[in-house]
Formats: structure tokens, sequence, C-alpha cells
């Protein structure tokens, strides 16, 4: 994959916005979803791969088991794909992987984890119109869950993964402008198909040396726990890190 180190704020803001101009609009709107990560090591291996074993067996019993004991109104619709959205947004190991539209949000789970301050952390940049360009003809004009009622019938279209923006029923949804990628198939990899498709995706490295200016910086801007998750807990989590003296940290 495309991959550049950047080596102060200023180059971080080039990279995190370039490529944002629309000739034909006149405006600067991207077509990037964004992934930060606070360890540049990470992969882009799902929370149900990282279980191991086989992953179709383990994801049919966790989303029946989680439909089955979650609270029935928790979705506004029966879809396996609003069960698979809260179950993420809830801890749950799922096919999916957290992707955002704002860089800032990206850049803030890069420096959201005081523990890795000693470590590089990493921004994945993927085009969403330059992977929906290999999605099967019928998934690019309709929505995922008008086209496909359930997993297996999404494995049968073939191998290759797909963007999608999940209904706002949850305020971290909102705050985070928060959308999911997923391979066809669980045991699909995202890494794999992106090493094929090298025009799709570039990787920002964010050295561990910048990381204490741009966690400062993005508190400035007001992009912290306590906007993008909402809630005491989110609140509570801010003020320990905020206060924490950088010292301790």
């Amino acid at each position: 994959m495309n991959e550049i180190r950047v080596e102060s704020w200023t180059q971080l803001q080039g990279e995190l916005f370039a490529g944002s101009w629309n000739e034909p609009l006149g405006r600067h709107r991207s077509s990037l979803a964004f992934r930060g990560r606070a360890d540049a090591a990470d992969d882009l291996r799902t929370s149900l791969d990282r279980l191991g074993g086989d992953a179709a067996e383990l994801e049919r019993h966790i989303a029946r088991a989680f439909r089955k004991y979650a609270e029935a109104d928790a979705v506004p619709a029966d879809s396996v794909w609003n069960w698979l959205t809260l179950g993420q947004h809830h801890g749950l190991p799922t096919r999916l992987l957290d992707w955002t539209f704002s860089p800032y949000v990206a850049l803030h789970f890069v420096t959201a984890e005081l523990s890795a301050f000693d470590r590089d952390g990493a921004i994945w940049c993927v085009d969403f119109t330059r992977v929906h360009a290999e999605v099967p003809n019928a998934l690019r004009e309709q929505l995922l869950d008008r086209v496909v009622g359930d997993l297996r019938s999404l494995a049968a279209l073939g191998d290759f993964p797909v963007f999608v923006e999940p209904p706002s029923f949850d305020a971290r949804i909102v705050n985070q402008y928060a959308l999911f990628s997923l391979m066809s198939r669980s045991e699909g990899s995202l890494d794999r198909w992106l090493d094929a498709h090298l025009d799709a995706a570039r990787r920002i490295v964010v050295p561990a040396a910048l990381k204490w200016e741009a966690r400062d910086k993005l508190d400035l801007a007001n992009v912290t726990e306590r906007v993008l998750f909402p809630g005491l807990d989110g609140l509570s989590r801010w003020l320990k890190r905020y206060y924490l003296p950088r010292d301790a940290a």
C-alpha cells in the first residue's frame, strides 16, 4: 500500500485533505473513508477474525444470540445489518470495520490511547468510490438491505468489500460521522483486497513524536471523547485523559 510518514502537523494536514478538491463541483468534497489506529503495526482484521476459528460459523451463532437477547426495539427495523451495526458499537465481534468520513475523527483514534504514545500510529485512507466500482451492479444501484436480506445471500455474490453508511439510530454514529466496511464473505480480508488494488488506498503514519501536538490541537478543536461518545462514559473518559499530567501519562 502507498504509505507516507509525516513529520509535522502541517504536513499531516496536507496529507489528510489531499485529493479532496472536486473540480466539477468547485468544492472540497472527499471520497475517502478514514480509519485511525493508535499502533501503526495494526492491520485491517475484524474483531470477528481476531477471535480465530471458523468465522462463518462463529458469526452465525454470535449474531443469532445477540438478536435473541437484545431488546427488541433496540434497532429501528429487524434487519441483520441493523443488528450488526448495533453490535459493532457495543463491542460485539462482527465482520464490520469502523471508518469515518472525518479525517479528524480518525486522528482522534490515533491519539486517544495515552498508553500507546510511545508507538507510531496510522490512518488508512480508502477511496470508497473506487471500492464500489468493483462490487456487483445490483449493490451499486440499491441500498444493501434492499438487495441482500441475509449474510449467505451476500456471500453468494462473490468476494469483495463494500462500504455502508449505517442508519442514525445511535448518537455515536452521528457524532463520529461513521460508516462501516465489510467483506461479502466472513473469511474475506480487506488487507488482501487492498494489496491487489493499490490505487484504492494509502496509509499515513503518524510518528509517536507528533502525537502530543496532534492530541492537544484536536482538544482545541473539540474533537474529544465527550463529543464522539455522548453520555457520562464519554465525558468521564475525556476528563480523565484531559487532566492527566503529561509526566504521568
